[in-house]
This record gives C-alpha cells, structure tokens and sequence, in this order.
C-alpha cells in the first residue's frame, strides 16, 4: 500500500514537472477628453479601447492539447471604478489541432470578425460605424460554448452558442486573410433573447500606400441594411490616418449617417496618441458635416500592457 501512494506521488510529481504553464497579466489604459457640439468638454474611458485588466494563461497537457483560461475586467480610468467581476470575459477550455474551444462568458462568433475592417482605427468614441443597426446584436452572450477553427490555409471559422435559459444566442463567422487581402463573415441569431437576426460582411486590401476597408450588414426583422467604406493611410512610420463614412437604411427610423476620421501617432510599441473628429446625421436629412448638430472632437492616450 505505501508503496502504491509513493508510486502515485512520483508519478504526479513527474507529470507536474512535464506539464508546462503560464500565465500573462494584460491590460489597456485609454482616456479621451473631447468637445461634442452643444456640449461641454469632458473626459471619457476608452477613446479607442476599452479600458481593461486581464489575466491568461495555458498549461500543456501533452500531445499537442492544452487547457487555456481567460478572466478580464472592465474599468473606468477616469474614476478608477471597475466593473463588478470578470464582466468582459471569463472562461475556460481547451485548444490543439482541433482548434479551441472556451466555456463560459466568451464572445461571440459575429464579434469576432465584425469589426475587423472597421474605419477611423475602429475607436470607441469616434468609428462612424458605431450608428449601424447590424452592430446591435448581444456580443458577448453569458454562458457560451465557443469553438474556434484552425487557419486552413487562410481561413478561419467560429461558432458561439449560449446556453442561458430562453434567451439563447447562435452565431456563425469565418474569416480569410491572405497577402494584401481580408474578408469576413457573419451570421447571429438573437431572436430568441429578444434582439434580432443580423449578417454581415466586410473587408480590407492593402495597397502599402493605402488600405481600403468596406462592409456591408443588415438586420433581418429591423429590415435595416448597413453600409460603410473608409481608408487607411500610413503618413509615416508611426503615424496613421484613417476615415470613414457609415450609412444605415431603415423604413422605420429613416436613414443615419456618420462620417469619422482619426490620426494616430505611435509614440512607441505599447503607447498611442490619438485624434479624432466624427459628425452624425441621425435623422433622414441631407448630410452636414459643418452644421449637423452630432459632431464630436477629441484628443486621446492609449497605453497597452
């Protein structure tokens, strides 16, 4: 018998010292002060990047497989508030040859790639896009099962689907990137959580000189459909300007568009100082950018760690 436990601790002992592990502490820390039109200035978390605090890790379990965890939280930096929990993602699984799989508050499919081609360096305050109606779907659904392919040869799948009770949430994306070209994909059902159908499509081609990005999306009970096309211009080696224009057609709310553009200057790997206009036309009106009331300046700082 003693024999048997000293045969048992050595043996746990051997795997605990085969198995390898680690784990990554992560963050972002953005703040923008900016003047919106008939408003005062003031200061906002998040002008390109939400705020956040994170913790990763991954262990090897042998033969190509390894058991993966993700928990990150959500802060205000201006206030130094935090949201309660691991709010924005929180979950554990597994990845190999199969690809991954996580389980728990992960986001969704459709998230993965809706954003991907995104103008005005897709910030928090300034994106034109942020008036699409096909941007309205649950992103980060509570109790997920995400399944994430292997890069076949460029492409990409996922599929999310959550599990709380009458509110359950499928979505389906994939993903192409080869060279100087990207597209992607993206279906998510949110009827059943009382949201709505929603596709999209977009884009990117780099040229060197330029990057030119589109989408395209639609809601399938909103009858809304979606449109936006922009720009990426490398001025320097590490300053980037970008723009875009976002158009959103509904028969029930009349047409919104918005027109975005930011410059951003790399101040090195980890920090960015960034700024911004965006202009808005909510209602179904010609398009102002000098007297549109919805009109939005500001200046920014982002630091990744």
């Amino acid at each position: 018998m003693k024999k048997s436990l000293i045969a048992l601790a050595v043996l746990a002992a051997s795997g605990a010292a085969m198995a390898q592990s680690s784990v990554t502490i992560y963050g972002v820390v953005d703040a923008v002060i900016h003047k919106d039109k008939g408003a005062s200035t003031t200061m906002t978390a998040g002008g390109v990047s939400s705020n956040r605090l994170g913790f990763k890790g991954s262990e090897d379990l042998g033969g190509g497989l390894k058991a993966n965890f993700k928990l990150e939280q959500g802060f205000d930096v201006t206030d130094g508030t935090g949201a309660a929990g691991f709010g924005r993602e929180s979950w554990v699984g597994f990845s190999g040859g199969f690809g991954e799989v996580q389980f728990g508050n992960s986001y969704s499919a459709l998230d993965n790639v809706a954003g991907a081609s995104d103008p005005a360096l897709d910030a928090n305050v300034i994106d034109p896009t942020a008036i699409l109606a096909s941007r309205g779907y649950a992103y980060s659904p509570k109790k997920n099962i995400a399944y994430i392919s292997p890069n076949f040869g460029g492409f990409t799948g996922y599929v999310s689907y959550s599990l709380p009770t009458n509110a359950r949430v499928l979505s389906l994306a994939a993903s192409y990137a080869a060279g100087p070209l990207a597209v992607n994909a993206g279906y998510q059902d949110d009827s059943k959580a009382g949201g709505d159908k929603y596709t999209t499509i977009n884009g990117s081609y780099d040229f060197g000189v330029a990057k030119l990005l589109a989408g395209w999306g639609k809601t399938k009970n909103g009858d809304d459909k979606d449109l936006f096309i922009g720009v990426d211009v490398p001025v320097a080696s590490n300053v980037v300007v970008s723009a875009g224009y976002a158009i959103s057609k509904s028969d029930a709310t009349g047409n919104k568009k918005s027109i975005g553009i930011d410059a951003a200057y790399l101040l090195s790997k980890r920090t960015t100082a960034y700024v911004g206009y965006r202009n808005d036309n909510a209602a179904a009106v010609a398009f102002d950018p000098v007297n549109n009331p919805d009109s939005r300046i500001g200046f920014g700082i982002k630091h990744t760690f």
